[in-house]
């Protein structure tokens, strides 16, 4: 099974999470790809992959001959999919690109356009059918991973440490790293192949917190509400009109940070607004979730105590932080075995999150490598095969010790 074989596999299975659950992983489904996974790892000949009662896969590959003194190196990917985009039946097709829109769909009217398409004309790429995401996040991470272990358990002659893998749920709701056992792991440092097209290599994040906001209001039959009535609903009019308009995610690129309400929801008695809160700078984070309280206040000040009670929530922090200057090995390191394969390395910040974010901070430096996938959350997404074929090679180059030439 190669590693088009694996990917095409793990789609099959329906794992997107959901972040209404309380429960760990979030939805039962995302454990059944977990077992599939168990089973495959043993049967490749790591023996200890195991599933833990968080729905998180681990195994181990012991390091060749006479390697067994260098520090364990992971590398980590994540199961579940996004509940931006449905995530049920997929339907992945190989198409080879010669130029020009590339409908998806039986109508023709979601399709990938030609100047998004442009860098891979002639090769050949795996879209979807229109109706679903495709699953490359983070499923061609998974594949590019278990393929890498092969390749390296298939040729014993590639000199390497002991190698550390990890499959986590629950990501893409923040919650990948809850449970993750780092002494079960063993790795002193780690990759997530997590990332967008190939080349790109990640070590900085943004700091990210999320914001909700309640408005208590006064309902009163409107035929009788003059001087009477305060209707929650516009009350958070109010507040999101007191936002700076050109500080959303629309409005942004690079290392610029936002606000970004992603839910509204109430009547005139009660309403809520919940915001997504981002910036790569430290400071500039804290001072957005100052803004947010202080926006609050006024409106206490102005209709009453309580009228809008904030309550904010710290997710993740910016991992370079924890990578620059110690791990900086770590850039070096993924850097030439791109490099090695052809492929120049972009490093850009993450405008998002991942699984090694939250690692670095609880001591695992751990920044991110591309997995070749295109339009993440999105019917649209796609993945070039040359990517995914590349990453592995990529992968099994990091995992070789340093200087050698039989990677």
């Amino acid at each position: 099974m190669d590693v088009i074989d694996r990917f095409f596999s793990y789609v099959s299975f329906d794992t997107q999470s959901d972040e209404n659950s309380t429960s760990c992983p979030s939805t039962e489904k995302e454990m059944r790809l977990a077992e599939a996974l168990v089973q495959e790892l043993q049967s490749l000949g790591l023996s200890d992959a195991r599933m833990d009662e968080h729905g998180c896969v681990y195994a181990h590959l012991h390091a060749a001959p006479g390697q067994e003194m260098i520090p364990a190196l992971g590398f980590i990917a994540h199961m579940d999919t996004s509940p931006d985009a449905p995530g049920a039946n997929v339907r992945p097709r190989r198409v080879l690109y010669r130029g020009g829109d590339l409908p998806l769909d039986e109508t023709g009217s979601i399709l990938l356009d030609a100047q998004t398409l442009a860098p891979y004309a002639g090769q050949e790429l795996i879209v979807t059918d229109g109706t679903t995401l495709l699953g490359a996040d983070d499923k061609a991470g998974i594949a590019e991973i278990v393929s890498a272990a092969a390749y390296l358990l298939e040729h014993p002659e590639i000199p390497h440490g002991p190698i550390c893998i990890a499959f986590t749920p629950d990501e893409e709701i923040g919650r990948g790293t809850e449970h993750f056992d780092l002494s079960a792991f063993g790795a002193s440092a780690a990759y997530t192949v997590d990332g967008g097209t190939l080349g790109e290599l990640e070590y900085e994040n943004f700091n990210a917190a999320n914001a909700h906001i309640h408005f208590t209001g006064f309902n009163i039959h409107p035929g009788e509400a003059k001087n009477k009535m305060r209707n929650a609903i516009l009350l958070a009019q109010e507040f999101l009109n007191l936002m700076p308009p050109a500080e959303t995610p629309a409005h942004t690129e690079g290392r610029e940070g936002f606000f970004h309400v992603n839910r509204i929801e109430g009547n005139e008695s009660a309403a809520d607004l919940y915001f997504l809160i981002r910036d790569h700078d430290r400071t500039a984070f804290e001072a957005r979730k100052e803004q947010l309280s202080r926006m609050a206040s006024y409106l206490n000040g102005k209709y009453g105590s309580d009228t809008a009670v904030l309550y904010l929530r710290d997710i993740y922090y910016n991992m370079r932080e924890k990578i620059e200057p110690e791990h900086m090995d770590l850039i070096h390191r993924a850097a030439a075995a791109m490099e090695a394969e052809g492929v120049t390395p972009r490093i850009v910040p993450i405008r998002g999150g991942t699984d090694g974010a939250q690692l670095s901070w609880k001591g695992l430096p751990c920044p991110n490598l591309c997995t070749g996938g295109v339009n993440f959350h999105s019917v649209r997404e796609f993945i070039p095969v040359p990517a995914l074929e590349t990453m592995v090679r990529i992968l099994v180059r990091i995992a070789a010790v340093p200087d050698s030439k039989e990677a």
